[in-house]
């Protein structure tokens, strides 16, 4: 694509930060616009109809808005459901987010994986699908977390949180007996964008060691297929940081690290 490509990254909150460190150390040279829809925040807690609803005319507006040239769905609770009518509505590229389940089946060797999503997510067909596919013989385990979602928003907003809410969500991740390494779980699905801005405490505070599946540089990787490779490399390629509640962010310094050392306007 000739020029600095626009980059459209959506989610419902912050979560996908961590999508679009991926995509920015991928494509350092496009400008990028994320928005957070925090007025909508969090999705797991309305209906698919809400979500289709809400989301479908926002992107339409976004895309008239900012012209990108091809738009990040970060959110798997999303994904799992705009993306047909994204991709009805609109003719641009759209890359979406969904629990990489293929991947971590594929390399278990326990055989034992569990996907740690929001309640949404884990209880769609579209992921159930994905385990009738994908599954190699490993036993699933679905776990729905009502609040680790919000638990991450509130860490990087620089709000205490607590170890015992964070372990409280992922015990029921672990299966089989810590003492016994070759039937316990040995791998983690991360079916939210959120939870790997909780890597570092969830690896810490995690019974034994596992293997944390992260979707983000599959899908930095997706979108450097659909618009190619960097060309001649610019510093002046900018970023913005937009809510749809139109609150300020307070967070400048916080998101540098995830615009590749960028200020967002």
């Amino acid at each position: 694509m000739a020029g600095f490509p626009t980059i459209l990254v959506f989610d419902s909150g912050l979560g996908g930060l961590t999508v679009l460190r991926e995509i920015v150390a991928a494509r350092p040279d496009a400008h990028y616009v994320y928005v957070a829809d925090d007025a909508f925040f969090p999705y797991g807690h309305h209906g698919e109809d809400a979500i289709v609803a809400r989301v479908v005319p926002l992107i339409g507006d976004l895309i008239a808005a900012h012209r990108p040239d091809l738009v990040v769905i970060a959110c798997n609770t999303a994904s799992t459901l705009v993306m047909s009518y994204l991709r009805e509505a609109y003719k641009i590229p759209f890359v979406g987010t969904v629990p990489a389940i293929k991947p971590a089946c594929a390399q278990s060797r326990t055989k034992r994986v569990s996907v740690l999503g929001t309640k949404g997510t884990v209880k769609r067909e579209y992921t159930r699908a994905l385990i009738r596919d994908f599954a190699q013989g490993c036993e699933v385990t679905l776990v729905g977390s009502p609040e680790l979602a919000s638990l991450a928003e509130a860490a990087l907003s620089g709000h205490e949180v607590g170890d015992g809410e964070i372990l409280a969500e992922l015990e029921p991740c672990f299966v089989g007996a810590a003492d016994d390494e070759t039937a316990r779980t040995d791998t983690i699905v991360l079916a939210c964008t959120h939870y790997p801005l909780l890597l570092e405490r969830l690896t810490r505070l995690a019974p034994w060691p596992v293997d944390w599946i992260d979707p983000a540089p599959a899908i930095a990787r997706r979108v450097v297929d659909l618009i190619g490779k960097p060309g001649r490399q610019s510093d002046k390629a900018g970023a913005e940081m937009i809510f749809t509640s139109n609150r300020p962010h307070t967070l400048s310094r916080a998101l540098m690290p995830f615009f590749g050392g960028r200020v967002p306007a």
